[in-house]
């Protein structure tokens, strides 16, 4: 099992990335967000999943340990495979989707493509317990800052897409809370 990978960005392409470990290229499928937050050239480094398959072996990174582990959670629920659970990962951060599962909010998860209501159902009603097991992100208290400002830019009209890139690129040490963050998102979404 391939658990974590780390090397240089070769290629980004729409749904993953060609990272060269010592002359090996590996393609590996990621989120949006993943894929826009790894400059081409540069080192990059993420938490990987193996998912064997009779006719392929594909791999799918994740920014942190957390988001792999929940990834693994979702997986294990019938009628979701690997590209359902890493788009489901890719409409918010964790944290958000931890409270979502918690609260029987499936809305989150119906966005998702093929992701119909009885399946969400399904996500909640087997991960509600379960979701208490995965640790939480040493950045925790800033994802779910993060995720308000996310929602709070969504709400001024922006589309999720820019939002969750624009967060990206701002540092939660400098901009810790929610207000902060939106602030200098407005300011870099309104000078490009």
């Amino acid at each position: 099992m391939i658990g974590y990978i780390s090397g240089n960005l070769l290629h980004s392409s729409n749904d993953h990335v060609l990272i060269d470990v010592h002359g090996v290229g590996y393609k590996v499928f990621v989120t949006e967000t993943v894929r826009l937050s790894l400059p081409i050239g540069e080192k990059a480094s993420l938490w990987t999943y193996l998912a064997v398959r009779e006719q392929a072996l594909d791999l799918f990174g994740f920014e942190y340990e957390e988001e792999r582990i929940f990834f693994e959670l979702l997986i294990g629920v019938s009628g979701i495979g690997p590209r359902s659970a890493l788009g489901i990962i890719g409409l918010a951060p964790i944290a958000t989707l931890r409270k979502a599962i918690a609260q029987d909010d499936i809305s989150y998860l119906t966005k998702v493509s093929g992701i119909g209501k009885k399946t969400a159902e399904k996500i909640v009603i087997e991960l509600r317990d379960k979701i208490e097991d995965v640790p939480s992100d040493k950045e925790d208290a800033s994802l779910r800052t993060s995720s308000d400002a996310l929602e709070a830019l969504i709400a001024l009209g922006y589309s999720q897409k820019d939002a969750r890139a624009t967060l990206h690129q701002i540092s939660t040490d400098e901009h810790s809370t929610t207000e902060d963050q939106v602030r200098h998102a407005l300011h870099i979404l309104n000078n490009s």
